[in-house]
């Protein structure tokens, strides 16, 4: 039983000096924007992305699968079939009436031994019906991470690749974990592109 104990430091969120700091010195998320971009070079106002206050608002890239149930198919996590989706490259995909899509983020991340991290979906989808999922990131993983757009309205839904999809929350805990992702062989260590379900 764990009990309060001088020796045990609160979980604390790292600010955006602190996520800065972990993003050059362990390469935590490459590639690092510094500051918030809010329009592309020809000037136009975008869904927003980099560092923020207390987060890192990542984008999310041109690669999408696309669910479809063109064969009638039983989503089975143990068993999920490739040809459930239709694959996508494309800088603005457009997800079907209450159908979901999945995608990468542009950032490769490295997470630390003692951090870890929260996704949360960006207000502009989500005032649309839009919900991004994310499971957390968990000490000592990397990879590109996997996004799931959800489309819940009754009509089509557009995500603009290459701009900012959810915001990821950093969270440091009192030490770092015994057993991290990298030592327990986990089955999404180092995935590159779009992963899909594995058992």
């Amino acid at each position: 039983m764990i009990t309060n104990s001088k020796n045990y430091k609160k979980m604390t969120i790292l600010s955006d000096k602190s996520i800065a700091e972990l993003a050059i010195s362990k390469k935590m998320i490459e590639p690092f924007i510094d500051s918030q971009i809010k329009v592309n070079n020809s000037g136009q106002k975008i869904i927003s992305y980099g560092n923020s206050s207390y987060g890192y608002d990542a984008r999310v890239s041109n690669e999408f699968k696309i669910f479809t149930n063109i064969d009638s198919a039983i989503v089975d996590p143990k068993d999920f079939s490739e040809n459930s989706f239709v694959n996508r490259q494309t800088d603005v995909c457009i997800i079907p009436p209450n159908s979901f899509a999945l995608a990468r983020t542009v950032e490769y991340f490295r997470i630390p031994k003692d951090v870890l991290v929260i996704c949360v979906g960006k207000s502009t989808y989500a005032r649309c019906g839009i919900i991004v999922n994310v499971t957390p990131l968990e000490p000592g993983w990397e990879g590109h991470v996997t996004l799931e757009f959800s489309n819940t309205t009754p009509l089509p839904a557009k995500i603009y690749a290459f701009e900012g999809a959810c915001q990821f929350l950093f969270f440091k805990g009192d030490k770092p974990c015994e057993v991290a992702y990298d030592k327990r062989n986990g089955k999404y260590m180092g995935q590159t592109g779009v992963t899909l379900p594995k058992v």
